[in-house]
């Protein structure tokens, strides 16, 4: 009958125990002096040689002939133990075991002296499993247990178990499988098992394992249908995308090319690949670039292993740290709604379109994102910011007046007519049952022009607001200039910023020494258009229109400040209407 490499492989001494030295020495060393605990607590991730550490110290305490603290293997002990035939030693899972009861029939059967060895041994798996009144049901035999007795409990989650049973364990604490170690330990079993497999691909499994070596041999008996196991076999195997097409999908990404980013996804879909595990690839790709971004020199240690550490190098230095930061986020979230969809493609879909278009969400993450990156445009000198300190070099200095006052104030939104025709149904103010044209005329006259805050200005209060000087002595903007540009840009622009060109209320603009100064409503609109590549669409329509080179900038736009009279001066006027 064929057996699973990882219970074939299964240690049988401390010495074949790898990674864990650190453990294992110290309990050889208890087995050789006599100085044993009465209650061990293993702590680790799955796959680390916590519940083999606790069969090898059942036999040694055990053993009637030990080696160096390590069972020898050939005693009668050694053998009962082994295939189960001794019953002193008892392995309960705490996972289906985790009631009173049965913890209550342990301890009545615990106070027994062993009737085949000399230690009556109760490993526990799972501990972390068992339930409040099973842990307290345990704790007094835990803390004065009979000399024949020894609890070794297992648990991969520390913090479940309660401190009353912690302060009366020895713990010992299971580390992670180095990569490189694991690897080689994969190498060894697979020429031992005749299977013909390259060295990248057994660091591959090394890698996949997450440094458990249940998992890496696991792998290994899982792509062993192949006649060669290098790194395609194990991506096929395991329904994974691989080095290169993550890459190349990351390089699109990187690109913001959402269409050709899907297409990578769909071929990978094609090919079988999951969606959460390409998720998955991608996520430890974006975290390794993080690494080397955030520590270039000591990044080597903490990448894993997987990517060109060039190719990584070249992606840190394209994104910023708040970049990835922000894209960590948004796969992890894609992450944990695939495992819970029904169908993963589109949540992976999402995210991919998500991560192309860095202007989908509006969290804070992605500000910063946004922001660090136009920092970094700035420090590169790639958008510059205008100086309003000091004028250009190429346009006379105007002391006393910035760069705003060339731009002529909005033109109202709706033709201004006499309050009479607007108001058609009503009458104007009257003194009496009559009253002739003449007293109208002084009536109206007498008026302050904004008197009347619900109507429209009467047309002979209609003026156009002569142009400023510093605008009019721009020759190179006409007076349908801005029109055209606006025209022009609004097809290059996102979406959603199309409304505000044409609104001089929101973005204006003028052109000055061969610089296209443009000034946005502060706050969101502002925020908005302040990016490069806005910028250089502007800059584009207005080179193509003046038939030159011009630059964009941006500054925030000044309105001036509607003037209202105070309720005071309304009532001066007895026709006047108070709303609210």
């Amino acid at each position: 009958m064929y057996q699973a490499l990882y219970r074939k492989w299964r240690p049988q001494s401390f010495d074949d125990v790898i990674g864990q030295k650190h453990i294992t020495e110290t309990l050889k060393s208890q087995v050789r002096t006599g100085r044993l605990s009465h209650a061990y607590l293993f702590i680790g991730t799955r796959g680390t040689g916590k519940t083999t550490c606790a069969r090898i110290l059942a036999r040694a305490v055990n053993c009637e002939h030990p080696v160096d603290g390590n069972p020898c293997g050939k005693c009668a002990a050694c053998r009962g133990i082994a295939d189960g035939s001794i019953l002193d030693v008892v392995e309960l899972d705490a996972a289906s075991n985790n009631g009173v009861d049965n913890v209550r029939a342990l301890r009545e059967e615990a106070v027994f002296s062993p009737a085949a060895v000399k230690k009556r041994v109760y490993i526990i798996d799972e501990v972390h499993m068992l339930s409040v009144s099973a842990f307290n049901a345990l704790l007094k035999i835990i803390e004065e247990p009979p000399e024949h007795l020894i609890f070794i409990l297992a648990t991969t989650e520390l913090q479940k178990v309660p401190a009353t049973i912690l302060s009366r364990c020895q713990r010992h604490s299971f580390r992670r499988i180095d990569t490189a170690e694991l690897a080689a330990y994969v190498g060894h079993v697979a020429a031992e098992e005749h299977f013909d497999i390259t060295a990248e691909a057994a660091e591959l499994i090394a890698r996949l394992a997450e440094g458990g070596v249940r998992d890496a041999l696991s792998l290994l008996d899982q792509c062993s249908a192949h006649s060669r196991i290098d790194v395609d076999a194990v991506y096929t195997t395991m329904g994974l995308a691989g080095k290169r097409r993550i890459e190349e999908l990351f390089e699109r990404i990187v690109a913001h090319d959402t269409e050709t980013a899907l297409k990578r996804f769909a071929k990978m879909w094609m090919d079988g690949k999951d969606p959460v595990g390409t998720l998955g690839e991608l996520f430890t790709l974006t975290r390794d670039v993080l690494m080397l971004r955030v520590a270039p020199k000591g990044g080597a240690e903490l990448i894993s292993g997987g990517h060109d550490p060039a190719v990584l190098r070249r992606y840190a230095g394209e994104l910023t740290t708040e970049e990835l930061c922000a894209a960590m986020e948004t796969i992890q979230d894609a992450l944990i709604a695939a495992r819970a969809a029904k169908n993963p493609r589109t949540t992976a879909e999402l995210c991919l379109v998500t991560l192309c278009s860095g202007f989908l969400k509006l969290d804070m993450p992605d500000f910063n994102a946004r922001l660090s990156r136009l920092e970094e445009e700035i420090a590169r000198g790639v958008v510059t910011v205008p100086d309003r300190s000091a004028p250009a070099a190429d346009e006379p200095a105007e002391p006393e007046r910035e760069w705003d006052d060339e731009l002529p104030p909005p033109e109202p939104s709706e033709e201004r007519v006499p309050w009479e025709e607007r108001y058609d149904d009503e009458a104007p103010p009257q003194r009496g049952d009559a009253q002739d044209e003449e007293e109208l005329e002084v009536f109206r006259e007498e008026q302050p022009e904004d008197a009347f805050l619900e109507r429209a200005p009467r047309e002979e209060t209609k003026k156009e607001s002569p142009p400023p000087a510093a605008a009019a002595a721009a020759p190179e903007i006409g007076p349908g200039f801005w029109n055209e540009l606006c025209r022009r840009v609004i097809p290059r622009l996102p979406a959603d910023m199309r409304i505000y060109p044409g609104d001089e209320s929101k973005l204006r603009g003028a052109v000055s020494g061969g610089v296209l100064r443009l000034q946005a409503e502060s706050g969101f609109v502002f925020n908005r258009f302040n990016r490069a590549e806005i910028l250089q669409k502007f800059a584009d329509c207005a080179s193509e229109l003046t038939g030159r080179q011009i630059n964009a900038v941006l500054g925030e736009l000044q309105l001036e400040e509607k003037q209202t009279r105070s309720l005071e001066e309304l009532k001066r006027f007895p026709e006047t209407r108070i709303i609210g």
